[in-house]
C-alpha cells in the first residue's frame, strides 16, 4: 500500500534528522578541498558523479552550443518563464536609500546594498532542473548582484546551460555536491569564494551549507523536496493526489503529508494515488518517496491547521471551502498555494514566485528566496547640533552609567 497514515511529531523528526545523518562524510568532503582545492574537485567530481573532468569552468563555447542543442520552443518557455520571475521580485525591491527626520535635528534611515559575489548551487544527477537556475540566478541579479556564480554537477545538461544564460549568470562550474559548497565558501585556485550560497540539495549538500556558514552565509536549509495539503471535505481528491505524486518524483527523499479533518478524503486520496501512479513514468522514485509519506486525520480543520504549523512544510496547498479564511491562521509554510486550481507546479515554473525554500520545518524560522537574500543593510543616521542638544544628555547619563566615560566626553565636547 502506497498510502498510510503517519504520526506528525516522527515525520518531522524524520525529515530534520536525514541532514545530520552524513556530517561525517561532509566533514572529510570539506577538508579535502580545503588542502587540494582544485585537485580534491577533479577527484572528487570522478569519484561521485564518474566524470573526469579536464576542466571545472563551463566555457562560452559551451553555452553558445546548448542553444544548438535545445528546441527553441523551450528556450521561449525559459524565456517567458524568467519574464515572469523578474517582475515578482522587482515587486519586492526596497528604496535604495531612505531618510526620516523623527525628530528636529535628527534624521534616520536605511541604505540598502546588494552583496559583491554570491554562489548558485543547482542540483543535477536524475533530471534537469532550469527553472531552479532561474529562481536563484533572477532574484540576485534584481537585487543588483554583480558577480553571479554557479555550480552544477556533470554532465550539464544543455537546458540548464541555456537557463544560466538567460538568468545573467558570470561564471558557472561543472561541480557539484558537497565540494562545490566547500569551493564556493573556502575559494580554490580556480573559484574564488563567495560572500553568500543559495539554491536546494541534496542531505550532503545541505549539511555542508550549514557546516560552512562561517565562511559564507546561506540562505536556509533546502533539502529533498515536500508538500503538505491541508483539506477538507471540500477537497478533489484527485488534485491532491497529483500535486502529491508531482513533488514524489522529484527524489527518492522527497516527502509528503496530507492532513485532513476527512477521513474519506484521506482514503480517497489514496485510491487516486494508487490510479494516477500506475502509468508515471517516474514510478519507482515514487515509489521510494511515498514510503515516508501519508496522511493525518484530524478532528477538526482547526486541529488540521495546527498540525500543519507544526510540520512547516516546503510547499502548502491549502484545499478547503474557505481557503483565504485557512490562510489566515497559517503561520509556517515556505510557500503555500490556495484552491483547486492552484498546482504547486504552477510556482515551480511560471507563476514568478520563488520556488528555492526552506524545508525540514525550517519554513518555522526561514523565509522563500527573494530578493532579500542577496541584500544588506546598513542604517544611517544624521545629527544636526540642535539634534544632539535634544538627546546629548541621554547619552552622556547612560554612557556613564556603563562607564564609559569616553563615548560620553564624545557628545559633550560637540556641545562645549
Amino acid at each position: 500500500m502506497l498510502w498510510h497514515p503517519l504520526n506528525v511529531e516522527s515525520w518531522v523528526s524524520m525529515r530534520r534528522g536525514s541532514i545530520s545523518d552524513v556530517k561525517e562524510s561532509v566533514e572529510t568532503i570539506i577538508q579535502d578541498v580545503r588542502e587540494n582545492g582544485d585537485a580534491a574537485l577533479f577527484a572528487l567530481t570522478e569519484k561521485f558523479d564518474k566524470q573526469k573532468l579536464t576542466s571545472l569552468r563551463i566555457s562560452r563555447e559551451a553555452i553558445d552550443a546548448a542553444y544548438e542543442a535545445v528546441d527553441p520552443e523551450l528556450v521561449q518557455a525559459l524565456i517567458e518563464a524568467e519574464a515572469r520571475i523578474t517582475r515578482f521580485h522587482e515587486m519586492q525591491m526596497d528604496k535604495s536609500l531612505w531618510l526620516e527626520e523623527t525628530e528636529p535635528g535628527i534624521t534616520l534611515g536605511v541604505k540598502t546594498t546588494p552583496l559583491d559575489r554570491v554562489g548558485v548551487y543547482i542540483p543535477g544527477g536524475r533530471a534537469a532542473y532550469p527553472s531552479t537556475v532561474l529562481m536563484t540566478t533572477v532574484a540576485a541579479r534584481v537585487a543588483g548582484v554583480p558577480e553571479i556564480v554557479l555550480c552544477t554537477p556533470p554532465p550539464v545538461n544543455p537546458l540548464t546551460l541555456v537557463a544560466l544564460d538567460i538568468g545573467g549568470v558570470t561564471e558557472a562550474y561543472s561541480v557539484g555536491g558537497a565540494q562545490a559548497i566547500a569551493s564556493l565558501a573556502l575559494g580554490t585556485k580556480t573559484i574564488r569564494p563567495v560572500q553568500k550560497i543559495v539554491g536546494p540539495g541534496n542531505v550532503y549538500v545541505t549539511q555542508a551549507k550549514m557546516m560552512l556558514r562561517e565562511y559564507a552565509e546561506i540562505d536556509f536549509p533546502a533539502g529533498p523536496s515536500e508538500i503538505g495539503v491541508l483539506a477538507d471535505e471540500s477537497a478533489n481528491p484527485a488534485f491532491i493526489a497529483a500535486d502529491i505524486l508531482a513533488q514524489a518524483e522529484h527524489d527518492p527523499n522527497a516527502a509528503c503529508v496530507l492532513v485532513t479533518s476527512a477521513k474519506n478524503i484521506a482514503e480517497k486520496v489514496g485510491d487516486e494515488i494508487e490510479r494516477q501512479a500506475k502509468n508515471a513514468p517516474r514510478k519507482e522514485i515514487i515509489e521510494k518517496a511515498l514510503a515516508h509519506s501519508g496522511y493525518v486525520i484530524a478532528d477538526s480543520l482547526n486541529e488540521a491547521i495546527e498540525l500543519m504549523n507544526e510540520i512547516a512544510p516546503e510547499h502548502l496547498s491549502i484545499q478547503t471551502a474557505d481557503p483565504l479564511a485557512t490562510l489566515s491562521k497559517i503561520k509556517h509554510a515556505g510557500s503555500i498555494f490556495i484552491g483547486p486550481y492552484t498546482p504547486v507546479a504552477c510556482g515551480d515554473y511560471a507563476s514568478g514566485t520563488n520556488h528555492v525554500l526552506p524545508t525540514a520545518g525550517y519554513a518555522k524560522t526561514y523565509s522563500a528566496l527573494d530578493v532579500h537574500h542577496f541584500m544588506k543593510r546598513s542604517q544611517v543616521q544624521m545629527v544636526t547640533k540642535e539634534g544632539l542638544d535634544t538627546i546629548g544628555d541621554i547619552v552622556e547619563i547612560l554612557a556613564t552609567a556603563e562607564g564609559l566615560a569616553a563615548h560620553a566626553a564624545s557628545v559633550r565636547i560637540r556641545r562645549e
